[in-house]
């Protein structure tokens, strides 16, 4: 993330699930909710939402990189996207996420609203529907995405990088 600069912009993918991430909670709520995991969201069970196999994305990624400089990688795992960009950016520097780029996929919408689990505590927890997210120069956003979409992915800008008066980064939610 050494190159990372305000006017950058950041790229997510599409998480299949909550990839690994959270279950402890996850666990908590389908006790307390007393779910029945075949009830049906998104015309698929429950339990096969909460079980659904993590994305790998490095064979794209890889060929992303060839075609794009891409100067940082964000896997969206426990911590979400709070915690898991500012592991990439410089001091003085801040994420912008637009929270309104991309819908809740119904299986955390599901877990949001059977936990009454506060929205950033979800965005501290779950990925939330992103599973990665990219930082390209503004000038590449576009390509990068054409790229992405071509291989097939769920690809959208999701924010940028911003200027910040504080030293330590950090991810900003709007939306």
């Amino acid at each position: 993330g050494g190159t990372v600069r305000a006017g950058d912009v950041l790229i997510a993918l599409a998480a299949s699930g909550p990839h690994s991430n959270g279950y402890s909670l996850i666990r908590k709520i389908i006790e307390v909710a007393n779910a029945d995991l075949n009830q049906e969201l998104d015309g698929k069970p429950l339990k096969d939402l909460l079980l659904e196999p993590t994305r790998i994305y490095v064979k794209n990624l890889l060929a992303l990189a060839e075609q794009v400089e891409v100067k940082a990688l964000a896997h969206i795992t426990g911590g979400g996207l709070l915690e898991n960009v500012p592991r990439v950016l410089p001091e003085y520097t801040k994420a912008e996420i637009d929270t309104t780029s991309w819908q809740l996929p119904a299986v955390f919408q599901w877990l949001q609203q059977n936990g009454n689990v506060a929205m950033r505590e979800m965005h501290r927890t779950f990925n939330c529907g992103v599973g990665m997210v990219i930082c390209v120069g503004g000038e590449q956003a576009d390509k990068a995405l054409g790229i992405l979409k071509d291989l097939g992915e769920t690809a959208w800008i999701v924010g940028n990088i911003v200027a910040s008066t504080g030293q330590e980064p950090e991810t900003v939610l709007k939306g």
